[in-house]
């Protein structure tokens, strides 16, 4: 790769976001796991940060959706420049599977291991924020911008939730490829915030959020959720997110810079 100050071109980042995650495949178990439960925690607190943020806002809809984006885009940053696993990202594995760099076992074996470390980091997560009354903030507000964020997400039917999952993770898998571009951490920063926060704004669902989003509620005592209920969000949800990050995201720009690459070496030979 040039040294150059220039953003990466796309074919460049494919070849990082390629090597990247061969490496992330071949991760031993205790790292994988603890960089999952990590970024489990650092979404979470994005997610709080969104929630404090939105409380009593005067801004109107479409503002304080925006600012919002904005203060949730901290658990991505936090994952990306601090370092973590997170499962939603590594759907960006596929373009190292779809080259054969990496087996469909070692692929699933991240996805797994890193899909529950980020469920045990974000619940934990939850239950921090629950037992240290940061609900309790302005006078009790804060924990009902909590509920209604968790029974809005529950009230979605599946099939919207899967579409807007697939939506959701194009967007944060657009997100981190963007990031391989930058040189630098201020335009990894840049890079991440704008499809973050354009997600958040449009009401699109990440499955590692709601894996704090909606136990949150729970836990402060929101017995209109149950855990039935949290699963048939966090269902299609997650899958909604493995197809709009492996296959329109990853896939698609397997085909059009790693395949055709291989296939202009092969025509070579």
């Amino acid at each position: 790769m040039s040294e150059s100050i220039d953003a990466y071109k796309p074919e460049q980042i494919a070849a990082l976001v390629e090597t990247v995650g061969i490496k992330k495949a071949n991760q031993p178990f205790l790292r994988l796991a603890t960089l999952g439960v990590l970024a489990g925690a650092f979404i979470a607190f994005g997610a709080l940060f969104y929630t404090v943020t939105i409380t009593g806002s005067e801004f109107g809809f479409g503002p304080t959706r925006l600012l919002g984006g904005i203060t949730f885009s901290l658990g991505l940053i936090l994952v990306i420049i601090a370092g973590a696993e997170l499962f939603t990202g590594n759907n960006l594995i596929v373009i190292a599977w779809a080259d054969k760099k990496v087996s469909t076992i070692q692929l699933m074996r991240n996805w797994l291991i890193v899909y529950f470390a980020n469920f045990v980091g974000a619940v934990a997560t939850a239950w921090f924020v629950h037992l240290s009354g940061i609900l309790s903030l302005n006078d009790g507000a804060v924990a009902e911008t909590a509920i209604n964020v968790a029974q809005s997400k529950i009230a979605l039917e599946p099939i919207p939730a899967f579409i807007r999952a697939i939506l959701c993770n194009a967007l944060v898998c657009l997100a981190v490829w963007l990031c391989f571009s930058a040189h630098y951490v201020s335009g990894k920063i840049l890079a991440i915030v704008f499809p973050i926060s354009a997600f958040v704004a449009i009401g699109l669902e990440h499955s590692v959020a709601n894996m704090y989003l909606i136990p949150v509620a729970m836990f402060h005592g929101s017995t209109n959720i149950s855990i039935i209920d949290f699963l048939n969000n966090l269902v299609p949800v997650t899958l909604g997110n493995i197809i709009g990050g492996s296959v329109f995201v990853a896939l698609t720009y397997w085909v059009c810079y790693i395949r055709e690459s291989n296939g202009k070496q092969g025509a070579s030979e």
